[in-house]
């Protein structure tokens, strides 16, 4: 079984790759899983958790649906993707598995193209570096589908520079502070009323009202909005003005 989490299409490109070649099913981690998690049970075998990481952690509806979902005599694997590292977001997850009960195996990241504009300083990748991540990309899957294939034991992840610092003071208080769907705004000049944005919403945070996208309150902040939409009529205040967009091209 594979759980997917995933706003901007990296992390659902990794889980149909990891599908493909082991033979599993996706899950995807979204309103309805959420609300039903006894639904997506499972028992036994392999499970395998993909996601994005979110300031050098765990995204809220990851943490969320690994309290609730049911799941007995499994082994669990972490592929993250990442735009370049994951801090200590990987012992963030072997901690969640653990308190249920569970074996948590092995971890692994992924770097894929960036997603995170939001903060000074932060934006999309030049289109030359987004082209390098998305071809290594492949590769790389296919050493992580060898080593779960194999049952490896480890963490073969990208830390990167002062990941305690990333993600045990900067996430806390990302995840405490830095979440303002009501920020959140629309170019009534530009929108064309595609409804892109209410589509690609994992949690179904974005409602139509005339075409026109609304934000409510449960929002996890994967900018799947933002970037989905065409004509850039989708912006978080000021902060996205002047900054790129992208999506996985590969889904």
């Amino acid at each position: 079984m594979i759980y997917c989490f995933s706003g901007n299409g990296n992390s659902l490109y990794v889980a149909r790759a990891l599908a493909g070649a082991l033979g599993d099913n996706v899950v995807r981690i979204d309103r309805e899983s959420l609300s039903f998690p006894d639904a997506h049970g499972c028992f036994g075998g392999n499970v395998i958790w993909v996601f994005p990481i979110y300031s050098w952690g765990l995204p809220g509806p990851v943490v969320e649906f690994m309290k609730r979902v049911e799941i007995i005599g499994a082994r669990h694997f972490m592929v993250a993707t990442c735009g370049d590292d994951v801090g200590m977001a990987h012992r963030q997850w072997r901690k969640g598995v653990s308190s249920r009960g569970w074996e948590d195996v092995a971890t692994f990241s992924v770097q894929m193209p960036n997603t995170y504009v939001l903060l000074p300083g932060f934006d999309v990748d030049t289109p030359e570096v987004e082209e390098q991540k998305l071809k290594l990309a492949p590769q790389r899957l296919s050493a992580i589908i060898a080593r779960i294939g194999q049952g490896w034991r480890g963490d073969d992840v990208v830390k990167g520079r002062f990941p305690r610092l990333k993600s045990r003071v900067i996430y806390p208080a990302f995840m405490k502070q830095g979440i303002h769907p009501g920020r959140f705004r629309c170019d009534t000049s530009r929108c064309v009323k595609c409804g892109k944005c209410q589509a690609v919403c994992p949690v179904e945070n974005v409602a139509l009202v005339d075409g026109r996208p609304q934000w409510g309150g449960d929002c996890a902040l994967c900018l799947g909005c933002y970037n989905a939409c065409p004509v850039h009529a989708v912006n978080y205040g000021t902060a996205t003005l002047r900054k790129g967009q992208y999506r996985c091209p590969l889904i």
